[in-house]
């Protein structure tokens, strides 16, 4: 049985590298094409219909691009597509929602201080949350509010901002941001899906049927185009924000994530001026320092991190691991080699917060973080780093005995 946990292990580690890769493949292209667009030239010479134009060098040769508003006057007979890039994105993410949080519900989803639910209602909440941010989002830009774009915006803002506090409300600190994360990448994904491919496909059916396509269809494409644009920086935040318990385990996590979707509207702003040939608005960047400073300065009011376990919560765990004969040992061991970083109060010079929020200084917290480790210390020399306490490979051998013991008497 204790192999599973090496197996699933190295499942969410295939998972998070699939993730990061799709996820460059479409910032990459995303970003591009928002520059290439915003970089266009008008120029008399253009064919009829064309918008604009823009060279562009690169590897070691030049580039020509036109861009038709609408459409061109008869189909080209190679179009490429970029959509796979968003799909495959989602897909992976959801994946990792999966194996992580799904799967690890009873540590890494649920705070019984927060809400005290069981991993099936606690995985419905979040199934339910991302197709109401779809569904309330559509809704927004399809109403009379959406011929407004920059006041769709705020008001886009504003439904972010009381998701994420939300889902302080109802997990933890580490999930909230993660699932806020999961929350407006979804909304991403599905005007991909949903809207800016349709359309698109209209046009071309258009084109293959000799009708002239309705502007109406790249106008609505574009603008939600412009929210993906916008939304894109805040998502990488929250995607890594699970590495940083400074971020997520405050009492003002919700606010600093207020934040952070606004830092995320100056810097793209600063990008997407620049690229506009409109100026370098130095000013974006002051405001996301003192954004930045803000959260800052938030992350330590108070300075003492929310818990995220207890012993009501990792009961199963509790019985499982620390009942095991070999756990006054490692209870000592964990408490010589581990607690001086994670603790309360860490101890070890430079550290002031236990790294990703595990403390380990009494039964419960060590029991709860048993499989973690048994992976990290055990299995693998990932900790201490740099094996700093100077932990003995025969230490090593009872963490994986105590792991594997304990596990092999739950299978008896």
């Amino acid at each position: 049985m204790y192999e599973y946990a090496i197996a699933w292990e190295w499942l969410a580690f295939a998972a998070r590298w699939f993730h990061v890769v799709t996820a460059i493949a479409w910032i990459g292209s995303s970003f591009y094409f928002i520059a290439l667009d915003l970089g266009l030239v008008k120029r008399p010479h253009l064919p009829p219909g064309a918008y604009g134009e823009e060279w562009q060098v690169h590897g070691g040769g030049f580039y020509h691009i036109q861009k038709y508003l609408v459409a061109p006057a008869q189909m080209p007979e190679h179009l490429t597509w970029f959509k796979y890039e968003s799909y495959f994105t989602w897909i992976s993410g959801f994946l990792m929602l999966c194996i992580v949080y799904y799967g690890g519900a009873d540590l890494f989803l649920i705070d019984r201080h927060v809400l005290d639910i069981s991993p099936p209602v606690a995985i419905a909440i979040s199934l339910a949350s991302l197709a109401f941010g779809w569904l309330v989002y559509d809704l927004l830009c399809k109403s009379p509010l959406g011929r407004n774009t920059w006041g769709l915006m705020a008001l886009l803002y504003v439904v972010l901002v009381f998701m994420a506090w939300g889902y302080t409300q109802l997990f933890t600190g580490r999930a909230a941001f993660l699932h806020l994360g999961a929350f407006t990448a979804t909304i991403m994904s599905a005007n991909v899906f949903m809207i800016i491919i349709p359309n698109q496909k209209i046009v071309v059916a258009d084109l293959i049927a000799g009708r002239t396509p309705d502007p109406k269809y790249g106008q609505i494409a574009k603008q939600r185009s412009l929210h993906n644009n916008y939304l894109t920086l805040p998502v990488i935040f929250f995607m890594l924000s699970n590495h940083y318990p400074l971020a997520f385990g405050t009492a003002f996590n919700w606010v600093i994530a207020a934040l952070v979707f606004l830092m995320g509207v100056t810097i793209r702003h600063w990008f997407n001026t620049t690229h506009a040939r409109k100026g370098r608005p130095t000013w974006t960047w002051i405001v996301t320092l003192i954004l930045f400073i803000l959260i800052m300065w938030l992350s330590t009011v108070p300075k003492q991190l929310t818990s995220e376990t207890d012993a009501a919560a990792v009961a199963p765990a509790f019985q499982q691991f620390a009942g095991d004969p070999h756990f006054p040992a490692v209870k000592q061991l964990v408490s010589t080699r581990c607690s001086m970083c994670h603790a309360a109060e860490p101890a070890y010079e430079g550290i002031v917060r236990a790294p990703k929020g595990v403390v380990l200084e009494n039964d419960a917290e060590i029991a709860a973080h048993a499989r973690e480790i048994y992976i990290q210390a055990g299995r693998s020399h990932a900790m201490p780093p740099g094996n700093v306490t100077d932990i003995t490979p025969d230490e090593r051998r009872l963490l994986v005995a105590w792991f594997e013991s304990a596990v092999e008497g739950k299978k008896q």
